[in-house]
């Protein structure tokens, strides 16, 4: 679990850092600079909760597994 969230915490400070820099050597007008930020967002965003989905997958697999091998209480 540590690593899941470790890699999103990098997923996330990545996209800042890379938002920043797309602020500062942008060489487009400000409209046009707003939307591509809108629109790289809401791409970091749907990745974001497509691996979250597909971590939740994983550990509710993994917890199906393990509720199969606990005997049931008399």
């Amino acid at each position: 679990m540590r690593r899941g969230l470790l890699w999103i915490y990098g997923f996330l400070v990545g996209g800042l850092i890379g938002a920043g820099l797309a602020l500062l050597w942008a060489p487009c007008s400000g409209p046009e600079l707003r939307e591509r930020i809108r629109s790289r967002w809401q791409q970091v965003v749907e990745e974001g909760r497509q691996a979250a989905a597909q971590r939740r997958a994983e550990l509710e697999r993994e917890l199906a597994v393990l509720i199969r091998r606990v005997p049931p209480e008399p």
